[in-house]
């Protein structure tokens, strides 16, 4: 029986007290109706009020470059108390009369167009997600009903973009425009796993069915050295959120996916626990006790399983003691447990990193390049 629990209150609390902030999708949609403002009376105000997705007005503080014979409108974002890459980004429309029916969206420099299929916009549209693309002309609604031109910059957006995922979705040449609520919500739960999600899709799109699930950026680089021939849009960094990327693969049917992690994320899941934030779920040293005691470990290594709260020590002293054996098994537990959870829609391997995310120390399942399972394959990794 598998688990997916939310955040604990604890943790849900601790970012409830944080500052919101606002999306790129907000930002772009005053900017865009200051400078219709500014086509329609000749002048872009200095501060413009937009309507958010669920109906609340807010007001932005608006720049307007001096001498543009074209109206030009500047809102910088502000993230709140989000570590977000686009804090700080100057969302520019420039806006003019369009000889067309209807009002275009164009990507500026800074601005990511999109090159791959998946993302629910059409290649070579610029990379404005469907929710801000309403924002934005009923912000631009407000003011005329007469079609326009709006293109979107953003300086520096070009170097903002290479800490987002947008390469590997096929956005190139910047950021993207986004948001669903148009509010930020600092380290926001529901925009990691919308990510997961999407990042999926995108593979899925492109009839990509080997998937790598990674659960942090030390055990995707090791994937991607051990899998060199796969897309890059194959590995997905999942986080805490290896339960919906896996219902997500199955959705797809994918042919094989790979999960790739440490020792702790992947003993929560040998328990069942498909969520793996550290706030919400301990390791079960009992489960480690029982694999030590199911592999034939030593009294030393039986003992590690429950002299800590942390599956760090018990693999430590494993490799330590050449026990990868009971590694392998919680591997294989993991694996099984994985599997479950998808009613075996999909084949699962586990593969364990060590720490430094430069070895695959264990495993259950399809092997790591160049070696072989011993024994039943319950036992992977005892010949690394």
């Amino acid at each position: 029986m598998t688990c997916e629990p939310e955040l604990s209150e604890d943790a849900a609390r601790r970012r409830r007290s944080l500052r919101p902030g606002w999306t790129t999708g907000t930002c772009a949609s005053a900017a865009a109706k200051a400078a219709t403002i500014g086509l329609v009376t000749g002048t872009v105000p200095g501060e413009v009020e937009v309507a958010l997705p669920a109906g609340r007005r807010v007001s932005f503080p608006v720049e307007a470059p001096a001498g543009r014979m074209t109206p030009i409108a500047v809102v910088v974002k502000d993230a709140g108390d989000d570590p977000d890459c686009t804090d700080g980004a100057r969302l520019t429309a420039k806006v003019a009369h369009a000889s067309g029916g209807s009002t275009e969206l164009a990507a500026g420099r800074g601005i990511g167009t999109v090159t791959k299929p998946g993302l629910g916009l059409e290649v070579g549209e610029p990379a404005i997600n469907p929710i801000p693309r309403r924002m934005i002309l009923r912000a631009v609604g407000e003011v005329t009903d007469l079609p326009l031109l709006i293109t979107f910059s953003v300086p520096g957006g070009e170097e903002m973009a290479l800490e987002t995922t947008n390469e590997r979705l096929g956005i190139l040449g910047g950021i993207s425009i986004l948001g669903t609520t148009g509010i930020v919500r600092p380290f926001s739960t529901a925009a990691y796993r919308a990510s997961v999600v999407q990042q999926i899709d995108v593979a899925a799109a492109q009839g990509e069915m080997h998937l790598v699930l990674a659960t942090g950026h030390r055990s995707e680089v090791l994937a991607r050295r051990e899998l060199p021939a796969l897309d890059p849009v194959c590995f997905v960094e999942v986080g805490d959120f290896t339960g919906i990327a896996l219902r997500r693969a199955a959705s797809h049917r994918m042919r094989q996916v790979n999960l790739v992690a440490m020792a702790g994320k992947l003993t929560k899941l040998a328990a069942g626990v498909m969520m793996t934030h550290f706030h919400r779920s301990d390791v079960d040293t009992a489960l480690l006790e029982e694999i030590a005691t199911q592999a034939g470990a030593s009294a030393k290594l039986v003992e590690a399983a429950t002299s800590t709260a942390t599956a760090r020590h018990f693999a430590e002293v494993a490799l330590a003691g050449g026990e990868r054996v009971a590694l392998g098994l919680v591997c294989e537990r993991a694996r099984q447990a994985c599997q479950a959870h998808v009613n075996n829609r999909v084949p699962v391997s586990v593969w364990m990193s060590d720490f430094e995310g430069t070895e695959v120390v264990a495993w259950s399942g399809e092997a790591p390049s160049g070696r072989t399972i011993g024994g039943t394959g319950e036992r992977g990794g005892d010949e690394p």
